[in-house]
C-alpha cells in the first residue's frame, strides 16, 4: 500500500519544524537548555507563540525533539565513519569511530552538552529518546561482535566477570544475541565511558594546560584502549 503524496503543507509544516529546532540550537549556545524559551524562540522568528505551540506543546517537547535530533547526527556520523573502514580492520574501525564521535562533539559543542553534559533541570527524557540514543554505542557493540567472531584475543591481564556483573548486562548481552562474551562486553562498557568521559574533559576544559597536545592524547588513549579490546 503506497502511502499518500505529501502536500505543500506537509512540506511547509517540514521546513518551519526544520527552523524552529535550528533557532532552538541557537538558544543553546546563547542560554543553554536550562532556559530553553518557546517564547525566546517565537520572537526570534517573528512568530505568535501560539504557531510554535503547535508545533512544540511544551519546552520538555523541544528537547525532546533536539536530543533525538542531536543523537541522529552523531550517530549518523560514527555509523559512516565505521561503515567507511573494512569489516575485518576492527581496530581501524574503533579509531575511525572514536574519533568521529569527538569531531561532532567538537563541531557542535552545545548539542553534545545537551546530550552527555549535566541533566536539564525538571526534564525527564521519553521513550522515545532510547532508539536514537543507543546508535553510536550500538556500532561499538556490533564491533564488539564482529572481534568475537573473529576470535581476537583480548588484552591482559584477563578478567573474571563476577556473576552480579554478569547478570547487570545481561540486556545487554540479550540485546546482542549472546554473540559478545562476558568478559568482552565488560572492557566494552569500559571503553564507552573511557571515549565519552574523555571527549568531556576535552570540551569542558578539564586538561587546559595540563595536557597540551589534545589530538595526540586522544589518539593515544584510544590506542590503548583498543589493546584492552584485542583489536586488530
Amino acid at each position: 500500500m503506497t502511502s499518500a503524496p505529501r502536500t505543500a503543507r506537509d512540506f511547509a509544516r517540514i521546513e518551519l519544524t526544520r527552523t524552529i529546532l535550528e533557532c532552538a540550537r541557537g538558544q543553546l549556545a546563547a542560554v543553554g537548555p536550562g532556559e530553553l524559551s518557546l517564547r525566546a524562540v517565537a520572537r526570534e522568528l517573528g512568530m505568535a507563540s501560539s504557531a510554535v505551540y503547535r508545533y512544540f506543546p511544551s519546552r520538555d517537547h523541544l528537547i525532546t525533539a533536539l536530543l533525538i535530533q542531536c543523537y541522529d547526527e552523531s550517530g549518523a556520523a560514527v555509523e559512516a565513519a565505521d561503515a567507511a573502514v573494512p569489516r575485518n580492520r576492527c581496530r581501524r574501525r574503533w579509531l575511525a569511530m572514536s574519533s568521529a564521535l569527538r569531531d561532532w562533539a567538537g563541531v557542535n559543542f552545545h548539542e553534545y552538552a545537551l546530550l552527555y553534559g549535566s541533566p536539564v533541570p525538571g526534564y525527564s527524557a521519553p521513550a522515545d529518546t532510547v532508539v536514537p540514543a543507543q546508535r553510536v554505542p550500538q556500532v561499538l557493540l556490533s564491533l564488539m561482535a564482529d572481534a568475537e567472531d573473529a576470535n581476537l584475543e583480548l588484552g591482559a591481564p584477563r578478567l573474571k566477570v563476577p556473576r552480579a556483573v554478569r547478570t547487570s548486562m545481561a540486556p545487554i548481552s540479550e540485546l546482542m544475541g549472546g554473540r559478545i562474551s562476558d568478559e568482552r562486553l565488560v572492557r566494552a562498557l569500559l571503553a564507552w565511558p573511557t571515549l565519552i568521559g574523555q571527549i568531556s574533559l576535552e570540551l569542558f576544559g578539564h586538561l587546559h594546560q595540563g595536557v597540551l597536545d589534545y589530538d595526540a592524547h586522544f589518539t593515544h588513549l584510544m590506542e590503548r584502549v583498543a589493546d584492552d579490546l584485542g583489536l586488530t
